[in-house]
């Protein structure tokens, strides 16, 4: 449970993968995290081969001034979240921290992987700054920035953390926490967006206005 509205015990984690499912739709979100639905896609799929593949080569090297590292475990008890960071590189830095085993300071840049191409909304941001935000809650620092790489162009996006991208990261994990607490997946709300969602067969935008997936897979069955 959240206590003195400070921490978040370990239990209540949610995961931090799931801030980016639900800025993109509410609705996707509370399927897949509250319901437990899930479906694949060609986007789906193609992602997550993306993202075995950042996790699956060498956990830690160095290349000039930058020492890389893949699939870091992240946590956060203030925001009650836990996950990996794809990739995460320190950039030598007299402004930065020390870390075992190298010599120097060293300023954390965590790099996230996507499949497609950059979005018009702040799905992908808002997941490399809560990533950045539980960084700087385990190793007592500042992150000002990190980057979006994405697959179709193999290009990378800088993302400054502002304020006010942090405060968006706040607001949707307590709004995803109070969901979660009570158990409850919100109505949809079809739009263009629902085309491309892996879930649209599963979430059925046109007739489950006012139930819920799993009632209707029960009554399906």
């Amino acid at each position: 449970m959240h206590t003195q509205g400070l921490e978040y015990h370990e239990d209540d984690y949610l995961q931090l993968s799931g801030l980016q499912h639900f800025i993109f739709c509410r609705r996707q979100w509370a399927l897949i995290h509250i319901e437990g639905q899930w479906a694949d896609n060609i986007l789906t799929v193609s992602g997550n081969l993306m993202h075995s593949r950042a996790h699956s080569e060498a956990t830690t090297e160095k290349r000039k001034n930058i020492v890389i590292t893949r699939g870091m475990a992240l946590s956060s008890r203030t925001l009650g979240i836990s996950g990996r960071c794809d990739v995460l590189e320190f950039h030598q830095d007299s402004g930065g921290i020390p870390i075992f085993g190298w010599e120097g300071t060293w300023i954390p840049f965590p790099v996230e992987y996507k499949n497609g191409e950059p979005k018009a909304d702040n799905c992908d941001a808002a997941q490399l700054c809560a990533q950045a935000m539980c960084l700087e809650e385990m190793l007592c620092c500042s992150i000002r920035e990190g980057a979006l790489f994405y697959g179709k162009n193999k290009r990378r996006l800088l993302v400054h953390f502002s304020d006010a991208l942090r405060s968006e990261v706040k607001n949707a994990l307590a709004e995803m926490h109070a969901l979660f607490s009570r158990g409850y997946t919100p109505r949809v709300k079809p739009s263009r967006i629902c085309n491309s969602c892996s879930l649209q067969e599963l979430c059925l935008p046109v007739i489950m206005k006012k139930r819920s997936v799993a009632a209707y897979l029960g009554e399906s069955m």
